[in-house]
């Protein structure tokens, strides 16, 4: 005997995806419209201010990270959770009162949660361990607030003033350091704000990630060349100082200003890349020194 079987029509999934990208654009247009005076005051800071000017490349590179995972990402079944729900009143929560008490800092930290939020709020928690990595890595575009960056950089300023201070004698420079002020035979030497290393030392670590990030699968290595990043610019930065105080004692102290002062920080920051690549060429030997040595043996 033979039964007849209604076999379902499949289902047509372009209804399913033109309602997705219709979420998709209402979510940007209300998110540009709620964050775009925090994201032009934010690109204004980065054109102005060259502390934080690496903030242009942040968000490149978090958008890279997720192209260049695409395929991995469309895999993923999307598994919304409604856990995303509070995070994104609270980040709502946050812009409000960043707006009204003038706090750009925690508007712009509300921005990074906001899209946590999102993330698990649409597509589930599976899918923000997979993009964690380019959305942490977004919280290096936002500045530091005034009063966190004034405590940092005197910290900074006077250890370069210490570095240069015990290195210029070796030099054969007399030296007498107040502070953060070096006086030289010559002329005495102000180790200002500018001069604390904390501009290179900012965007060192912002590329010593990227860097890790690209040419490094292991992970304790990316992590190492990120923590090694810091006192790679600090002495680099002390460095630099010395040659000032070098160039104003034996040279000109005209000459220490001006053209060379902004090349010397040039030069400071490709040698402490170099460094960081050195750093990685060391790790890299000895990981394979390491692992050779089982197979002498045997």
């Amino acid at each position: 005997m033979a039964q007849a079987i209604l076999v379902p029509e499949p289902i047509n999934g372009r209804p399913v995806a033109r309602l997705a990208n219709w979420y998709t654009v209402t979510l940007l247009i209300v998110g540009l419209w709620l964050y775009g005076p925090v994201l032009v005051r934010l690109i204004r800071q980065w054109w102005s201010d060259p502390n934080f000017s690496h903030g242009f490349f942040v968000p490149l590179f978090s958008a890279f990270v997720l192209w260049q995972n695409r395929t991995r990402l469309r895999e993923i079944q999307p598994r919304p959770s409604m856990w995303g729900l509070p995070v994104i009143v609270i980040s709502l929560a946050m812009l409000l009162i960043g707006t009204f008490g003038a706090e750009l800092f925690l508007s712009r930290v509300s921005l990074v949660l906001l899209i946590g939020g999102a993330v698990v709020f649409f597509a589930g928690w599976t899918m923000l361990r997979a993009v964690i990595f380019p959305l942490c890595f977004l919280f290096l575009m936002i500045p530091i607030p005034a009063i966190v960056f004034s405590q940092i950089t005197l910290p900074l300023q006077m250890l370069a003033s210490k570095l240069a201070a015990g290195t210029l004698p070796i030099c054969g420079v007399p030296v007498l350091r107040e502070g953060n002020i070096i006086n030289l035979p010559a002329m005495p030497l102000e180790v200002a704000q500018a001069c604390s290393g904390i501009r290179s030392l900012m965007s060192l670590t912002t590329l010593a990630i990227m860097y890790g990030y690209l040419v490094e699968p292991r992970v304790w290595v990316r992590v190492a060349l990120a923590v090694a990043s810091i006192p790679i610019a600090v002495v680099a930065n002390g460095l630099r100082i010395v040659g000032t105080g070098l160039i104003v004692q034996y040279w000109d102290p005209e000459k220490a200003e001006g053209f060379f002062h902004l090349f010397s920080g040039w030069l400071v920051f490709i040698f402490s890349l170099l460094m960081l690549f050195a750093l990685h060429r060391t790790f890299m030997r000895t990981f394979m020194f390491l692992h050779s040595k089982p197979e002498r043996a045997a």
